[in-house]
């Protein structure tokens, strides 16, 4: 069994590392609205962890190559999907939690990145995703580590929009038509 590359080491442990921070640092407080997460941050970790350890574990097993400078983008965005969450999370404020949460007096951000989408942190993480891919340089790994948290996120939006939309009506709603889900000006 070959080794891990000490790239790909520094870059997962990075992601792992600001992930727990996130987690630790960002989940929800007494009082807020939390029974209607409906587990959806431990199945999104489930998902992701098994998606990333699979796509690795079947790289050598498939060897497949798609293009010798993927790895050097992959790598990159990779690194902008992880450190950009922190800049939306700013933005948030203590509206952030890791689970899906409505806190007391919660506001609708509308502006900065929230201008253009409604879940850029989403957007962020599914990018390390596909900088994950990208860098491992085979096309199933790279499907195997995109497409499982992009599903699972879909269903998380689905769960967070409702509980928006309840908690915010008609503001929300209109919201939702000025702004794209997670890929600004396409989708």
């Amino acid at each position: 069994m070959t080794l891990l590359p000490p790239l790909l080491i520094g870059m997962l442990s990075l992601w792992l590392l600001a992930e727990g921070f996130y987690a630790i640092l960002l989940r929800p407080k007494r009082g807020d609205k939390q029974h209607t997460d409906r587990f959806t941050y431990i199945m999104l970790w489930g998902i992701v962890l098994s998606s990333v350890t699979i796509a690795i574990l079947i790289r050598p097993v498939v060897k497949t190559t798609l293009h010798p400078k993927l790895p050097l983008v992959g790598a990159s965005l990779f690194i902008v999907g992880i450190l950009m969450p922190y800049v939306i999370i700013r933005a948030l404020g203590k509206m952030f939690t890791v689970q899906v949460t409505i806190k007391e007096n919660h506001e609708l951000v509308q502006n900065g990145y929230y201008k253009y989408l409604r879940h850029p942190s989403y957007s962020f993480f599914l990018l390390t995703c596909l900088g994950l891919g990208l860098y491992l340089n085979n096309l199933p790994s790279l499907l195997i580590a995109f497409i499982p948290p992009f599903v699972a996120f879909l269903y998380r939006i689905k769960i967070e929009e409702a509980l928006l939309v309840q908690n915010f009506g008609l503001v929300y709603l209109e919201y939702k038509t000025k702004t794209k889900k997670l890929i600004p000006f396409i989708y």
